[in-house]
């Protein structure tokens, strides 16, 4: 809260961004201290106004919770779909880890377990920095906290609390804590139970979170029951009646009224025991009503899913083959079966047709735009995508980098090893490249041994250091065929659209120009086209690539 009050006092010098951030906060602690109506529409704002990617998709996975809490289940499971269908394009580990954890708890919500716990398990596999395994074993725990398998004495229990502890993380060392609670009464052990408690309670109120402190105040409630300190159940269920509301219904409240009217009822005061008799049935029948309410919800986010699965390939298919099919259709009873066979036959021989000649459209399309030997951009194809994409960038006012890379003295390697070593070389020069490169990024084969890499939305100093990289990795990297075995360097130029603006045409002049540059003046170095001046990033010289030894010894050799 002092953190907050801070950062509100430096809100007017704050960034829109971190404007956004800041609200994204003020709807965490609305949640934390129970108001998920508020904090619901706090968060929604962010998800769609923030313009951040990011930062929406945990204002979403935040929602999921107050969607459950507040019942609204069907908007909860719509959204939990849409999250779970995006969850590939979420890159963010951050991000990524709220989704999971969020998308296991709405699961958990519909009672569909396997799936809860699945998620659960892949919130392990890349814990983003910061994070530790302590929110997905808690999760772990709580989804198999029904499995006959899972007592209080299990090791995953105390596995989970010291995994949460170590970590500093005391909210969730408290969750565990109160599911073990929870697992003395079920094993019908209050005295247990309620001298744990006794422990822990200092730790749940310092913490302040609500739904502990209501937890912990019902089972109390019930561990004195159990116990037959009537008088202390009935203190403990009031205190913790008075944590909500008391004519709401939830779980909670037909905990306390059950504990209450049985209290009472053995204490012999019939008037009390019979209106906490009536408040516990109706909180018992509302209920079971919520928990099919969610199966239903459920149920129809999946049909809605599947109706517009279903539409969506009922537009696809308006083909001829349909066509053909409603006329055969239109004429069965005038048609023998031979020849509904024959006319079937006919229509599957078409389409086995049209299925190979696609395919061999589909294959000549990718030998036409790809380079044999590399697999990679012809020196067409790379030029003609190039163009496109310079333009869409110079719309949007990105910046990109043209690269030229040529291998140092390939001609000898050639010569003196055979073109066998030479395509080799080749091949994992491009397996090298690729390794430095986004996904964004084009890259392409222009003749023998130089190759073409457009880098999007890059800075020219970003774009040096690809650059460079590319050249370190090169020449740090072995090459060979067989047993012989090589090092080979690389000249790289570049040009900068800061500098030289987005025509291709001169980009290219300008880092063919770069290269010249880094050839000239002692190879294995990247040039930049700097427009007044050029911006070298000095390699090593190389007279010629080294051949080194292979399978059989052979003594070191230079090519001059």
């Amino acid at each position: 809260m002092r953190m907050l009050a801070q950062l509100h006092r430096e809100a007017p010098r704050l960034s829109p961004a971190e404007q956004w951030h800041l609200r994204y906060l003020d709807a965490w602690q609305t949640g934390y201290q129970g108001d998920y109506t508020k904090a619901d529409v706090q968060l929604r704002a962010v998800a769609e106004h923030s313009g951040d990617a990011t930062l929406a998709a945990r204002a979403s996975a935040m929602r999921l919770l107050g969607l459950g809490f507040t019942r609204r289940y069907e908007e909860a499971f719509a959204l939990a779909e849409r999250l779970a269908t995006d969850l590939p394009n979420i890159k963010d580990p951050l991000a990524r880890f709220q989704v999971l954890i969020n998308l296991s708890q709405s699961m958990l919500l519909a009672d569909k377990r396997d799936l809860a716990l699945k998620y659960a398990r892949m919130v392990e596999g890349k814990l983003p920095p910061g994070e530790t395994l302590c929110p997905p074993r808690t999760l772990q725990i709580t989804i198999r906290y029904d499995s006959p398998q899972l007592t209080s004495s299990s090791p995953e229990f105390h596995q989970a609390i010291e995994t949460c502890r170590a970590a500093g993380q005391p909210v969730y060392v408290e969750t565990l804590h109160l599911v073990m609670v929870e697992a003395y009464l079920r094993e019908k052990r209050p005295s247990k139970a309620l001298a744990f408690l006794d422990r822990i309670e200092p730790g749940i109120k310092s913490n302040g979170f609500y739904a502990h402190m209501e937890s912990a105040a019902i089972f109390r409630a019930k561990a004195l029951f159990a116990l037959g300190r009537l008088a202390g159940a009935r203190t403990a269920a009031l205190t913790a009646l008075s944590l909500n509301n008391p004519d709401e219904i939830s779980e909670a409240n037909r905990d306390i009224y059950e504990v209450l009217y049985k209290a009472e009822k053995k204490l012999g005061d019939t008037a009390a025991t019979l209106s906490y008799f009536e408040r516990y049935a109706l909180q018992d029948k509302g209920y079971l009503d919520d928990v099919s309410a969610r199966a239903l919800a459920y149920q129809t986010v999946q049909q809605h899913l599947l109706t517009g699965k279903l539409e969506t390939e009922r537009l696809s298919k308006q083909n001829a083959v349909l066509r053909l099919q409603q006329a055969l259709d239109a004429k069965a009873v005038e048609t023998s079966r031979l020849y509904i066979l024959l006319l079937l036959l006919l229509v599957a021989s078409i389409a086995s047709w049209l299925y190979r000649l696609k395919r061999s459209q589909l294959r000549f399309k990718r030998l036409s735009h790809h380079d044999g030997l590399t697999g990679i951009f012809n020196h067409q194809h790379f030029i003609g995508e190039a163009a496109r994409l310079l333009q869409a960038m110079k719309k949007k006012t990105e910046h990109a980098c043209l690269i030229f890379i040529d291998l140092d003295y390939f001609k000898q390697v050639n010569d003196t090893h055979g073109h066998a070593m030479g395509d080799a070389v080749l091949k994992q020069t491009v397996a090298i490249c690729q390794q430095e490169l986004r996904p964004a990024d084009l890259f392409g084969r222009l003749g023998g041994e130089e190759f073409g890499i457009l880098l999007a939305g890059c800075s020219r100093h970003l774009g040096m250091d690809i650059a460079n990289r590319i050249r370190v990795a090169i020449g740090a990297t072995p090459m060979g065929h067989d047993d012989c075995v090589i090092t080979i360097s690389a000249s790289v130029g570049l040009a900068s659209t800061e500098v030289s603006g987005h025509d291709l045409q001169r980009l290219c002049m300008e880092a063919d120009m770069a290269l010249y540059r880094a050839k000239g003046s002692g190879r294995n170095r990247v040039v930049a086209h700097a427009g007044t001046g050029d911006l070298f990033n000095e390699g090593t010289p190389v007279p010629g690539p080294a051949l080194r030894s292979g399978a059989t010894s052979r003594s070191v050799a230079e090519f001059e």
